[in-house]
């Protein structure tokens, strides 16, 4: 049978990361977030600070910041490292991964780029504000205020790089699958609320 593939895209603070591993060890299948990041470094042979730059940003202003040319590590860099080049050469490793194994994938526009492949189901976790707040500021052990901005700066940013590089929008229910609030059931329900879904849709 084909490999299964479960995207999630998710607010920031709603635990999307936490519930995208847990889901991968109830089901018994491979898990990427950040190691994304290392995967296409490897595939590529560029730097991994690269990636990180990249990463779920707004394309606009880094784009701008590669046509001009910019130095790394003693070594000069123009706009052959465009973010569109270095999201196709990410794009070709989830492809490559979902061809390869089943897995949960967090972000990154995967539901996009695997919009093609059978036995993906796209999921996208969200929860309100305040209860992100409080997430944020017990994660990153910050006050109410930094976490409040933190979570304004990245409620841009990642609805800008996801409806720059596709035809859909960010966040909106028709987009996605299954669309869940966490602070409902919190992590651990929450899980096993999309496991069965995930079940009821195809067989990992």
């Amino acid at each position: 049978m084909e490999n299964c593939v479960v995207t999630i895209g998710r607010q920031f603070g709603s635990c999307g990361k936490q519930i995208g591993q847990k889901l991968s060890e109830k089901l018994g299948i491979a898990f990427y977030d950040k190691e994304l990041i290392a995967l296409a470094s490897q595939e590529s042979g560029l730097c991994k600070e690269f990636f990180e730059k990249a990463d779920e940003q707004n394309s606009g202003s880094l784009l701008h910041a590669f046509a001009a040319g910019f130095t790394f590590g003693g070594f000069q860099y123009n706009d052959f490292l465009s973010n569109e080049k270095l999201f196709q050469i990410q794009s070709d490793v989830i492809r490559k991964l979902a061809e390869e194994k089943s897995c949960v994938i967090v972000g990154r526009c995967a539901d996009y780029i695997l919009r093609e492949k059978k036995n993906c189901v796209n999921i996208f976790i969200h929860a309100p504000l305040d209860e992100r707040i409080k997430t944020v500021m017990r994660r990153e052990n910050i006050s109410e205020h930094d976490a409040s901005e933190l979570i304004r700066r990245m409620d841009k940013t990642r609805p800008g790089y996801y409806n720059y590089y596709t035809d859909k929008e960010w966040g909106v229910a028709s987009s996605y699958h299954l669309s869940i609030d966490s602070s409902l059931l919190g992590i651990d329900r929450s899980v096993d609320f999309i496991q069965e879904f995930v079940k009821e849709m195809i067989s990992c």
